[in-house]
């Protein structure tokens, strides 16, 4: 199922968009500060982003630029009451796929997300990437130094799931919520990840070659190159 985010601070507004978004099977979640709206988009994978500009705390353009520094394929639909030219073009410049102008027809809103969705991804976005560690999410093969690494189905989707957020520290509980599609943190699943990240970690940082994953006491975990 799709997953839709809606970072918007009118509680009538959200409470519209999150009743009709799920009506049509997408699987929402919602944010009404530019706060709350950046964490969730940093840490999580969504497929369309539905953005308002003018956010407490953090604005609408902060967090769209923060993303795009990081992703660029969660497809971004600019909902707003700002409608001039200048406001347009700079949301569009600013890594936006869509902006719509409030007050909106939902039924187009609906048809413009649709839209978003059909464009999917491309070739490239198949493949996932780290120094030299490469993992193709179609034929499910991961080749580190050109060589063939064997992992097991969790494995391969925990690994996955680091290289899409490269860069940035990922959480037991996040991991628990995308991986394991479990909403409720417990100490015995805590111990199944840290078994399974042990595991990952002696087949992908194997000698001689660069350590990839990182912990951080107390943070969490964090696929990226060592720095020299």
């Amino acid at each position: 199922m799709k997953r839709i985010l809606v970072i918007e601070d009118e509680p009538k507004v959200v409470q519209v968009l999150k009743q009709a978004l799920e009506e049509e099977e997408y699987v929402v979640t919602t944010a009404q500060t530019g706060e709350e709206g950046f964490f969730l988009a940093s840490t999580e994978t969504f497929d369309v982003v539905v953005l308002d500009l003018m956010l407490p705390g953090r604005s609408g353009l902060d967090i769209l630029e923060a993303l795009r520094r990081t992703d660029e394929r969660t497809m971004v639909l600019i909902l707003t009451a700002r409608d001039t030219v200048g406001d347009r073009i700079l949301g569009l410049d600013s890594g936006a796929d869509d902006y719509m102008v409030k007050p909106f027809a939902l039924s187009e809103l609906l048809a413009r997300i649709r839209v978003l969705l059909r464009r999917g991804r491309t070739e490239q976005d198949f493949h996932l990437q780290i120094a030299d560690l490469e993992l193709d999410l179609v034929t499910r093969e991961v080749r580190r130094g050109g060589q063939p690494i064997n992992l097991t189905a969790k494995e391969f989707d925990l690994l996955a799931y680091l290289l899409r957020h490269q860069g940035r520290f990922v959480s037991r509980e996040m991991i628990a919520r995308e991986v394991w599609k479990e909403t409720t943190r417990a100490t015995p699943l805590d111990n199944v990840i840290d078994v399974h990240l042990m595991r990952l970690r002696k087949k992908i940082d194997q000698e001689p070659g660069e350590r990839l994953i990182h912990t951080l006491r107390g943070v969490g975990f964090i696929l990226k190159r060592e720095t020299p």
